[in-house]
């Protein structure tokens, strides 16, 4: 049997819907339209062409922001990364305005035309000369961070230089996020060598070549939609390969145990009381803060359930579980094991558009990302060895030796500790692997003489008879007009999907049969027997030991951040567990390496100039992150720490804003429906947030909490009273590392007086130095 995952989006707008299209607040169409086209307008301030009108310019303007907050990014903000990339000397400032329009419009530009290679000099041409320098900072950060310029096209491909000659990188792993990262850094000049256990590349997105009896199909065993094509990365890689995609379509009628139809009136009603109850689980998350931390959304759901006496009928529990069951898919988890409190954390950031399918398998996208790769293939990695020399990965008797090692594996491998990390690796990493959760979805694909469930369908589902099996076989995709012969595929979920791995393939495909010959022969329609099939048993792969990645209880969204920490400068880490943002989904897998790359290249340049921060940057903002669980001081969203040597209101403090939003993430409006028929929640209607940082006084963080008329009016006075810049993490200079370094010290000597605090990361012992020689 082949072996591989399931991998779809988990937000709950990641699956193929009933109901599409939310009405937002800006016109719907002509952003569909543009995005869909990634047609670029002109800022502003842009001098190309013929005059334009004020009214034209700002139509322009606001197209290219919608494009951009489409890709990733805030409409009128800056994000963390480029906060981190000092992009702009002032932040919050005229400067910063103008660079966003200006990033946003190379952003633009080059989605306009993702076959040719976006030069700053041809930018220039449309950008007026006093920009210049606006124009050079967003070049050189979209560039570095894979947002431009990245791709299978002939024109991206050709500016590959000739020879590396950068640090060299071990790539553990050829999945997406492995092969992304291995042309980002060719494109770099890094030498690279890609290591993988299977032989093949794609790792949990694999595309099987089923034929007989004249027929022929490819079925997407592993990753199989692209979820949202609204400035989705595999939408690139469609384009540049000339490669059209199939809308998924909205209709999926369900049926019952028996194959009844199942009535309009009733599924329209338990639908609504399904999404009620998942708004009343949010409501009920905001109430109870922190304690929501420890309680699975199943628990809630059940509870919620029975005292609003929700489908206390037979034909209606069955309906209500197939809803279950497909929240359980669109998680690869159990219901009784996901948070309550940030199950569906990445919701803010979910791609809009269409989910599609690449016609003939998403092998064809896989197959030109490998394309001239050197990669290494039935080398299964046993150990990773780093430090301050270099990096050693371990396969068998084979060893594998670099500057540096990105390790790509899926979280279940780590999991499993399968792979040896020599030296361990840190504690918070570890505990973060650990409460993570990795779930399993498992699918029966069968290639039929003809097509007989009906050519206008692409999903249809079918309900169980006990809750127990829920997710068996609930839910059917018709690849019949993409892969090339009439291929379908019935998925198993939850529960079911465990014991799924122990049913023989044979009683399986007897059940699945069993199911379909009782919807359709009642009509007249005969079912033939399949003339080849396959089990999935991704729970039995030893190079995955499941699907996707999921937020159970006790984790949060800031574990996947930890797990993608660097460790020592030297071993990145990349995959769909490391990206907060897009957790799996297959473009979270592939952004997750453009993002490694941009991190390794940042690594390896730092390693040869002299150091003006800690060299390891995710290490420092995890301690920072740390410090400021349990501020000093806190109203409204600000967060203040003090150095804890001195009590003179004199003494230095850092302080922290929140930007664009609040401390607590806010539910409702639309949150929270069922993931297969619930409508799309808009990534351009949700504010993403980031931290900016600035160092004050004791007595100034006292005057400021007693500033009345809000944030706002606490920002103008921190900024013109106090006369302070907001900074990135990186910004905050010695002092801040000193306050940082003290603060640690404190807290360690406070927990354990009796013990020696040992720094367990090298950016705390350089902040530790930093700190003495002050």
């Amino acid at each position: 049997m082949d072996q591989e995952a399931q991998y779809l989006g988990r937000g709950k707008s990641n699956r193929a819907l009933r109901q599409h299209a939310r009405i937002t607040s800006y016109d719907e169409a002509l952003v569909d339209e543009m995005i869909e086209q990634q047609l670029g307008g002109n800022p502003a301030f842009v001098a190309r062409g013929r005059k334009k009108k004020p009214l034209d310019m700002d139509k322009e303007v606001d197209v290219e922001a919608m494009i951009a907050v489409s890709i990733g990014f805030p409409r009128d903000a800056l994000t963390e990364e480029e906060i981190e990339a000092g992009v702009v000397t002032t932040v919050l400032g005229e400067e910063q305005a103008n660079y966003i329009v200006v990033r946003n419009h190379i952003l633009a530009r080059w989605r306009e035309n993702v076959n040719v290679w976006l030069d700053q000099g041809a930018v220039m041409e449309s950008i007026r000369s006093q920009f210049k320098n606006l124009v050079a900072s967003s070049y050189k950060f979209l560039l570095s961070h894979g947002y431009i310029n990245f791709g299978v096209a002939p024109a991206i491909k050709a500016a590959i230089p000739a020879e590396s000659t950068k640090a060299s990188v071990v790539i553990i792993g050829a999945g997406l996020s492995g092969l992304a990262a291995a042309r980002q850094l060719l494109a770099f000049g890094h030498k690279i060598i890609v290591v993988e256990g299977r032989q093949r590349p794609g790792g949990r997105v694999y595309t099987k070549k089923m034929e007989g009896g004249g027929k022929m199909a490819a079925a997407d065993l592993g990753g199989s939609v692209v979820t949202g094509i609204h400035g989705n990365p595999l939408g690139v890689l469609a384009r540049q390969l000339g490669f059209p995609l199939h809308k998924i379509r909205e209709k999926c009628p369900l049926y019952q145990p028996d194959g009844l139809p199942v009535e309009e009136d009733m599924d329209s009603k338990v639908e609504t009381q399904f999404n009620k109850l998942l708004d009343l689980a949010s409501t009920w998350r905001e109430q109870m803060e922190s304690v929501a931390d420890s309680i699975a959304l199943g628990t809630t759901l059940e509870t919620l359930r029975e005292q609003a006496s929700v489908a206390v009928t037979t034909d209606e529990r069955r309906l209500f579980d197939w809803h279950l069951a497909n929240l359980e898919y669109a998680n690869a988890g159990l219901l009784s094991k996901l948070s309550l409190a940030f199950w569906d954390q990445d919701d803010p950031y979910e791609m809009g558009g269409d989910h599609c399918f690449v016609p003939g398998g998403n092998v064809r996208l896989i197959s030109a990302l490998a394309e001239d790769i050197p990669i290494f293939y039935g080398k299964t990695v046993h150990t990773v060895r780093y430090g301050s020399n270099g990096v050693q990965v371990i396969t068998g008797d084979q060893v594998f030796e670099g500057d540096m090692a990105l390790c790509t594996v899926p979280l279940g491998v780590l999991k499993w500790k399968a792979i040896r990390f020599e030296p361990e690796l840190p504690q918070r990493k570890t505990e973060a692997i650990s409460r993570l959760g990795f779930g399993l979805l498992n699918k029966v694909a069968m290639l039929f003489p003809h097509v007989f469930w009906g050519a206008e369908l692409d999903t249809f589902g079918h309900l169980a008879d006990h809750s127990s099996r829920r997710g068996e076989f609930f839910l059917f995709y018709s690849y019949a007009a993409v892969s090339g012969g009439p291929l379908l595929i019935a998925l198993v979920a939850g529960e079911a999907a465990i014991n799924f791995e122990r049913m023989p393939p044979l009683q399986a495909i007897q059940r699945v049969l069993t199911i379909l010959r009782a919807i359709y022969e009642p009509r007249g329609i005969s079912v033939p027997d399949p003339i080849q099939t396959v089990c999935t048993r991704w729970g039995s792969d030893h190079l995955c030991y499941g699907s996707y990645s999921n937020v159970a209880v006790g984790a949060s969204g800031d574990d996947y951040d930890i797990l993608a920490e660097s460790v020592g400068g030297h071993l990145f880490f990349a995959g769909e567990a490391t990206n907060r943002q897009y957790p799996a989904t297959m473009h979270g897998a592939f952004l997750s390496g453009l993002r490694e790359a941009g991190n390794i290249a940042a690594q390896a340049a730092a390693s040869t100039a002299p150091p003006k921060i800690p060299k390891d940057i995710q290490s420092y903002a995890a301690i920072l992150a740390d410090i400021f669980r349990e501020p000093d001081l806190e109203f409204g969203n600000f967060a203040i720490v003090y150095d804890p040597q001195s009590e003179d209101p004199k003494s230095f403090a850092i302080l922290r804003l929140l930007i664009g939003g609040n401390a607590k993430k806010k539910y409702g409006d639309g949150q929270g429906m069922e993931p297969h028929k619930y409508q799309f929640q808009q990534q351009q209607q949700q504010q993403q947030q980031l931290h900016l940082y600035t160092i004050i006084t004791r007595q100034q963080a006292l005057d400021l909490r007693e500033v009345r008329g809000g944030d706002g009016v606490r920002l103008v006075y921190l900024c013109e009273k106090f006369g302070v810049k907001l900074v990135g993490r990186r910004g905050l200079g010695v002092n801040g590392d000193a306050i940082v370094a003290a603060v640690k010290w404190a807290r360690a000597a406070k927990k354990s007086a009796s013990s020696v605090h040992v720094p367990n990361t090298l950016v705390e012992t350089k902040i530790i130095a930093q700190r003495r020689r002050l």
